[in-house]
């Protein structure tokens, strides 16, 4: 994948997480993803900057995701 991709991919990560965080009022927890320092206007840092930071937010959405489905379905009765 070439940079100005991952830089597309990285916007519309921020793009999910910000319109998941208004649609359910919880907040998605990225502190991995903030301690990289690199957001989708950051076009200056390296290619692999941005693909950690994709992964990063990628991985703090889902967990985020995931969080919430748990907490909606009911235990199953044994």
């Amino acid at each position: 994948m070439k940079k100005q991709e991952l830089i597309h991919l990285h916007g519309l990560l921020a793009q999910v997480e910000n319109h998941y965080e208004m649609d359910t009022g919880e907040e998605v927890e990225h502190d991995e993803y903030t301690s990289l320092g690199v957001r989708p206007t950051s076009i200056h840092k390296s290619k692999t900057d941005h693909k950690n930071a994709v992964f990063a937010l990628a991985k703090g959405i889902t967990s985020e995701m995931e969080s919430e489905t748990r907490e909606r379905v009911p235990a199953s009765a044994d």
